[in-house]
């Protein structure tokens, strides 16, 4: 009797054991693992991405530069499909037979049920004549999407572009999905996350055949797309567009600044291209064009081109002997064709002599610069020339060159100033000294510079002593704040004062008396006080770089330019009359010189590769 209550207790338990673990395995399958509910959704449900519209740029005084057009993804679901006019289809999307057969060759590879893209970026005026014939065509269906268009052709490379998405780009974030687009450059790269908008969603009640039977629960699980944040830019677009018109025919860059505030007022890279050619389904094709084109219409020379300095440089190396106290205003020193040590001579154009500090911004002296730099690094206050070179590289920085000023441009590169480590590979520890390092003097040797970074370092000179980080957005709509560093004063090394001796050379260039020797009068505007710096970068392939800084006016400044045209020869050649003009267009709308206008836009300078030859 004990033995039968025993097995009947057992088997109870066995019972009651297999039951709770169906009633667990049934627990997990329809609460915790939602893998089979989300199955039999997909089954009677499809989702339909709602695309938001990007945000629209403006300039800085609200003119629109970029705005939306309607486009639509024109997608297939195979199992939907039914013979159809070919011939028709094709003429209406200007596409071939043989496109129509390796499309859905591809979609039925994707998905036999599921909806995938047929043809992107069907154009407004396609999609109006297809809509009216869309019921000829079972299996096919329309997405709308958005394109991009320009008001202009100008500021390709500060407003950017817009592509597909790669693989790499969806495994980084969740958010994009295949087909989705993103900012590639520019503006649309930098703000993407405010200028996209955020995603919606229909979801609709699909039959069997994966036919849509109607909006599933009266639209309660649709989710509205968020269109983008707007942005105001901070460039002034008739002065790019000015810019990139006095560039057309040359090599080089153009940047301006607006010294109080950092906001970049235009950024000009020569030569440019339209902004369309990158929209649509083109764009691939004409990607590929640009990039091929020997002249580099995509490359970025305001932001990515590395340049000896030149002369311009002449200014920050007074600046740093001011701040040593190796040189004074009253120092004076000769130049008899240049600067001689011994066997060593580096010469410079004829001028009078001897000449003070201010005389030697003015006239561009490179003896005097020589001299000057070599007092600071054999500064006897440092016990060897490593500890004085160290020195002048940390003020040389103190002015944004050497490093990423962190500007909210894209590919910004960060230039080049050497390190000391770099001449003790090359000359041993104790081979190197001041005269070795003289050509950084007047900003050749190892020296490269970018022309965002001089138009920064211009920035810094006309603030007298400090500079805000540069940048290309003004506002976001939409209650986003832009970043704190914007607000924040970078201080360079250089005690305020000093810079008002430097300045006051800088006027004298531009505005000293006729036969003073001033390098920069082609730069002088009437009733405008132009503070500016010529140079000339000297070029291994052919005509030296013409380079020009200035800001303006000389109190309380509002413009600050560095202006770089390849190939271009002397400073005041072409590089300082193309200031003056950019200069006097922003700050009173209009050119007093037309001829010095004309004169720039007939010039055609460039540099030929294959003959090795300036064009002029």
């Amino acid at each position: 009797m004990d033995s039968f209550a025993n097995r009947r207790h057992i088997i109870r338990f066995i019972i009651i054991l297999v039951g709770l673990i169906f009633v667990i395995k049934l627990f997990v399958l329809q609460v915790i693992d939602t893998t089979y509910k989300l199955t039999a959704s997909n089954n009677v449900l499809r989702y339909v991405t709602q695309f938001p519209a990007r945000g629209l740029i403006f300039d800085r005084k609200g003119k629109m530069l970029v705005y939306n057009e309607a486009a639509y993804d024109l997608m297939l679901i195979p199992r939907q499909l039914e013979p159809f006019d070919t011939s028709e289809f094709c003429q209406i999307l200007n596409i071939s037979k043989g496109y129509i057969d390796e499309a859905i060759k591809d979609a039925k590879n994707f998905s036999y049920y599921n909806s995938s893209i047929f043809l992107k970026q069907v154009s407004s005026k396609t999609y109006a004549t297809l809509q009216e014939k869309l019921y000829k065509y079972p299996g096919f269906y329309v997405q709308a999407r958005t394109l991009r268009k320009y008001t202009n052709e100008n500021a390709a490379h500060l407003l950017g572009y817009v592509g597909e998405v790669n693989e790499k780009i969806i495994e980084n974030d969740k958010y994009y999905k295949l087909g989705d687009y993103i900012g590639i450059s520019g503006i649309e790269k930098t703000y993407e996350e405010n200028i996209r908008g955020k995603k919606g969603v229909n979801v609709y009640l699909v039959d069997v055949h994966n036919r849509i039977k109607g909006s599933y629960a009266n639209g309660r699980l649709d989710r509205k797309a968020n269109v983008g944040a707007n942005i105001i830019s901070t460039i002034d677009s008739d002065l790019q567009a000015f810019g990139e018109k006095l560039m057309m025919n040359k090599i080089g860059s153009i940047v301006a600044i607006e010294p109080s505030t950092g906001e970049i007022l235009a950024l000009v890279s020569a030569p440019t291209y339209n902004p369309e050619l990158l929209v649509g389904r083109s764009r691939t094709k004409n990607y590929v064009t640009l990039m091929t084109d020997t002249l580099k219409p995509l490359f970025n020379r305001a932001l990515m081109a590395q340049y000896p300095p030149g002369s311009t440089f002449k200014i920050i190396n007074g600046l740093i002997g001011l701040q040593e106290k190796v040189v004074w205003p009253g120092t004076e020193y000769e130049c008899a064709g240049g600067y001689n040590s011994g066997r060593f001579h580096l010469g410079c154009h004829f001028h009078k002599s001897p000449l003070d500090f201010i005389e030697s911004v003015q006239i561009s002296c490179n003896a005097y610069y020589c001299n000057v730099f070599r007092n600071i690094l054999d500064n006897k206050k440092y016990p060897s020339i490593k500890e004085s070179f160290d020195k002048w590289r940390e003020y040389v920085m103190s002015f944004g060159f050497g490093k990423y000023l962190n500007s909210d441009l894209s590919n910004e590169l960060k230039g080049l100033v050497p390190v000391k480590e770099r001449y003790n590979r090359i000359y041993g520890e104790k081979g190197w000294k001041s005269l070795t390092l003289v050509s950084m003097a007047i900003g050749q040797g190892e020296l490269g510079t970018t022309p965002l970074q001089m138009a920064n370092m211009t920035a810094a000179i006309a603030n007298r002593g400090y500079y805000f980080t540069p940048h290309i957005v003004k506002e976001i709509e939409g209650n986003f704040e832009l970043d704190e560093r914007f607000y924040q004063a970078n201080y360079t090394k250089i005690d305020s004062n000093y810079f008002e001796i430097a300045i006051e050379g800088m006027d004298l260039a531009v505005n000293g008396e006729p036969g003073s020797g001033s390098t920069a009068r082609s730069a002088k505007i009437p009733n405008i006080t132009v503070c500016g710096k010529t140079g000339t970068a000297q070029n291994p392939h052919g005509e030296d770089h013409s380079i020009f800084i200035a800001f303006a006016p000389k109190e309380n400044p509002q413009i600050a330019i560095a202006v770089y045209i390849e190939n271009g020869g002397f400073g005041g050649t072409w590089a300082a009359p193309t200031a003056k003009l950019m200069i006097e267009k922003y700050l009173n709308d209009s050119i007093s010189t037309p001829w010095w206008e004309q004169h720039i836009l007939n010039a055609e300078i460039n540099y030929n590769a294959e003959t090795n030859k300036r064009m002029e």
